[in-house]
């Protein structure tokens, strides 16, 4: 049978290094438990954390899933499992259904005004509930990369996943993307493991797995698309047992995604599964019939295009508001209304390039070092430990799917977190970086050493705003909102530490205040006024004297609840201090308006 991997000679392990690794393994995840839970309790509700709650909470209490519905509640309802059980009040009147309604951005802020400061509690106790998806992953690294290049190389992907700013942005936060990163991860973990030996019981974790990753967020549907591929060319490479013939794993493999398929209903109770395709009302260009004159006016719309077609007869076997979530999701790409930001630039559709371009810059560069080295490495001939090409194979093909479909939606561009999914893969392909100590390459294993420390540095340094990192090749964070906003670097993260700020300074008076969130600070005891806003677009325009605090979106011109560049004028005045890095605070006295 051919060899998946040879592990090197040092990874026979023993007693002794067996026992230092699994030291290292727990102090590194104990490690960043520690951080993701400190960070937890120090910041704000970021833009769309109440509204996950709250949607996580209305599905364990009324069974029903139209809240929050582009994303799969997993997540959220893991979320919501400690507020259940607190004295945390609902208010629920704001509900209301319709084609392409979002209503929980109501009933978030609602939530947050009936409960007040204690609301703060109550989304600490749901972000610690979903620390151990990041631990998870952690450990899903670490398994994956021993399991490929030894017990060295595994401790260095997890030390990779551990201390990754993005990593720790996202994993102490509710939203899914953390969550729905590692079951992907999980999922494909558990693939490759059945690919490896194809055993009836490997075929039942990898179909529960899958039905838990598709349970987190619609970007994992590719995985139904690209399992039977990453089968089929793992089979005729003859990289798998050829003692299992093809057509029991086909067997195997259909039963896999079945399974996948019935956990995803499973999990939506089967809420509207089997619906005919003709009786959904779609919102999206994609799903609509749209006619448009030559100005872009619509002439005409059908809201399902399936509607007289055979094709919309058939059963969807899919929860209803799970195929409605892909539909308004897309709709969110197609919506050409919505402002995309990039080096300075606003404009009302995306680029190809903007999550290339955020990555370069917001992962730090030791990470971009090490990554080169790996591929060094996975060339270098005269390496004492080899894996087939069929490994990286499945390492790299979901990551580059995730990469190129996320790139490929140009209707806007808000958010480097929608490629977050693909750093674990990447984690584990560094691992065998590891190998240049074992190997005993001098200037590569020194290197690899500079970079590592170099990057761990930089992520404990801008601790606990990971969310804002930005790398040196553009001089850091407070440089970021040059090339990037929204949840790159102000998803309204700090305003605890502005609350701080402000308790610290009571001379701070009179104070204004512009906040990017769709809840009202004064329900969180923060008492202030709204700045003038611009309309005119006046290069006179002079705010009264005061002290004023601005997110770092409206600073630089984003219009959502405001008009655009109505705050843009607070460019040409200096800062005096900020709120963690997305809250500028300036003074403006007596003098500077004379």
């Amino acid at each position: 049978m051919p060899q998946t991997s040879m592990h090197n000679p040092e990874d026979q392990t023993q007693p002794a290094a067996s026992t230092t690794v699994k030291a290292l393994v727990a102090l590194l995840l104990t490690v960043h438990a520690g951080l993701l839970a400190w960070s937890a309790t120090k910041h704000s509700p970021n833009l769309n954390e109440h509204a996950h709650l709250v949607a996580g909470i209305s599905h364990w209490k009324f069974a029903r899933f139209e809240l929050y519905r582009v994303n799969p509640p997993l997540v959220r309802m893991v979320a919501a499992l400690p507020v259940l059980f607190s004295d945390a009040k609902y208010e629920w009147s704001g509900f209301y259904e319709s084609p392409g309604a979002r209503p929980v951005f109501t009933l978030g802020p609602e939530f947050i005004h009936v409960n007040g400061a204690r609301f703060i509690w109550y989304l600490t106790l749901a972000r610690w509930a979903c620390i151990p998806f990041s631990l998870l992953g952690g450990y899903l690294c670490y398994r994956w990369a021993k399991d490929l290049y030894g017990s060295w190389a595994g401790v260095f992907s997890l030390t990779l996943w551990c201390f990754s700013p993005n990593i720790i942005a996202h994993g102490q936060c509710i939203t899914p993307d953390c969550g729905a990163t590692v079951l992907g991860l999980a999922a494909t973990y558990a693939f490759w493991k059945w690919l490896q030996s194809p055993h009836w019981m490997q075929m039942v974790i990898a179909g529960v797995v899958l039905g838990l990753a598709e349970l987190t967020k619609s970007t994992w549907i590719i995985l139904f698309g690209l399992w039977p591929l990453i089968w089929l060319v793992w089979f005729i490479t003859r990289a798998t047992s050829p003692n299992t013939p093809w057509h029991r794993q086909a067997l195997q493999l259909g039963t896999i995604l079945l399974l996948g398929v019935y956990l995803l209903n499973l999990g939506y109770g089967f809420e509207g599964s089997f619906t005919q395709l003709k009786a959904f009302q779609f919102v999206s260009e994609t799903l609509t019939d749209v006619e448009r004159d030559k100005e872009e006016r619509v002439i005409s719309e059908r809201q399902n295009r399936f509607q007289d077609s055979w094709i919309g007869a058939l059963p969807v076997p899919l929860p209803s508001n799970y195929l409605l979530g892909i539909d308004v999701q897309k709709k969110d790409f197609e919506d050409f209304g919505r402002e995309s930001y990039l080096r300075g630039e606003f404009r009302d559709k995306g680029w190809w390039y903007y999550y290339l371009y955020a990555l370069t810059i917001k992962v730090p560069l030791g990470y971009w070092i090490l990554f080169g080295l790996t591929m060094v490495h996975a060339c270098w001939l005269g390496s004492s430990v080899r894996t087939t090409w069929q490994n990286g194979f499945v390492l790299a093909v979901p990551a580059l799917t995730v990469l190129i479909l996320v790139s490929s939606q140009t209707g806007f561009n808000h958010h480097m977190r929608y490629v977050l999914p693909i750093f674990p893969f990447a984690f584990i392909w560094m691992g065998q970086s590891a190998l240049w100590f074992i190997e005993k390459k001098k200037i590569a294993a020194l290197v690899t050493s500079i970079s590592l420390t170099w990057a761990l540095g930089c992520s404990i340094w801008i601790y606990p705003h990971s969310l804002a990192y930005f790398n040196e090749l553009v001089r850091g964070p407070y440089n970021g909102h040059q090339h990037l906003l929204h949840s790159n670097i102000d998803w309204g993260q700090d305003l605890l530490f502005l609350k701080q700020w402000i308790r610290d300074h009571p001379e701070a008076k009179p104070f204004y205040m512009c906040y990017y969130s769709y809840f009202d600070p004064r329900d969180l005891g923060m008492d202030y006024l709204l700045p003038p806003v611009n309309e005119e677009q006046s290069t006179n325009f002079q705010p009264p004297p005061g002290w004023y605090a601005i997110s770092v979106n409206y600073m630089k011109g984003y219009g959502w609840r405001y008009p655009k560049n109505g705050f843009a004028y607070f460019q040409k005045y200096k800062p005096v201090d900020t709120a963690g890095y997305s809250i500028y605070i300036y003074r403006i006295p007596e003098s500077d308006l004379r």
